[in-house]
Order: C-alpha cells, then sequence, then structure tokens
C-alpha cells in the first residue's frame, strides 16, 4: 500500500465548482514534492461550511487504486 500526504484549502466557491462538477479532480502538490491529481469526491465527507481545510493522507493500492483518506490530526 503507498501513501500520499497533502494539505488542502478549498474556498466554499471553489468547492461548489467541484460540487456541481464544473471542475471534478483536485490538483496539488504533496509533502513529498509529487504533483497529484485525485476525484474531488473522496474529500466531500470533510466539508464544513467555511470548506475543506487541513492535512489528509491518502492510500492507495499498487495499481494506483484510490484506497482511503483520512484527516490528519
Amino acid at each position: 500500500m503507498q501513501q500520499i500526504i497533502v494539505d488542502i484549502t478549498i474556498s466554499p466557491d471553489e468547492w461548489i465548482k467541484l460540487y456541481q462538477g464544473s471542475a471534478t479532480d483536485v490538483h496539488t502538490t504533496a509533502r513529498d514534492g509529487r504533483s497529484v491529481r485525485f476525484p474531488a469526491r473522496i474529500l466531500s465527507r470533510f466539508y464544513l461550511q467555511n470548506g475543506i481545510k487541513g492535512s489528509f493522507r491518502i492510500l492507495f493500492d499498487d495499481a494506483g487504486k484510490f484506497v482511503s483518506v483520512e484527516r490528519l490530526a
């Protein structure tokens, strides 16, 4: 199993674009410097009134398929 750790801030306005489908992927840089892109929908359970903000660990299998995401403390 592989993982990346990302620090993300998505404003409510940006989230609406993602939610409505005008944009579907989040593009960011992992802490280790890798450029990553993943479906925004994996973060939907972390959405609050002020958007999404925090550090997240994203796990994926050896084929690059999403397994899980968790918010880091």
